[in-house]
């Protein structure tokens, strides 16, 4: 198991703490589309951990409607947790073209760029 600090060196971009509303759309492992509202409870300029009501498959492609913008973006799921609370899954998800900053959020390394 990686130790904390190979982990924060391995990231390419700051994780800022928030909650945005977002909705996921995917297909579950029974083919059956879902889509449920969610929160991102972390973001990042690749990616997220979302709180969602369910459990999705490690490797999945999901699509993340923002809440605020209603931006749409496909992710990749990197990493599941199990239920922390009344059954909300955490979800690590990967962003697949982070062209521009999906989460409109100004990140503390974006400070220090000349």
């Amino acid at each position: 198991m990686a130790s904390a600090r190979a982990m924060l060196e391995r990231r390419r971009s700051s994780r800022v703490p928030m909650r945005i509303p977002v909705r996921i759309h995917c297909c579950d492992s029974n083919h059956e589309v879902r889509d449920t509202p969610a929160e991102a409870i972390s973001v990042s300029r690749y990616g997220a951990l979302l709180r969602a009501p369910f459990l999705a498959e490690l490797g999945s492609r999901i699509e993340v409607r923002h809440g605020v913008s209603d931006e749409l973006r496909e992710f990749r799921v990197i990493s599941v947790r199990s239920p922390r609370e009344k059954g909300m899954f955490e979800l690590g998800i990967e962003i697949y073209h982070p062209t521009q900053n999906f989460w409109g959020v100004q990140f503390p390394d974006e400070f220090y760029r000349a």
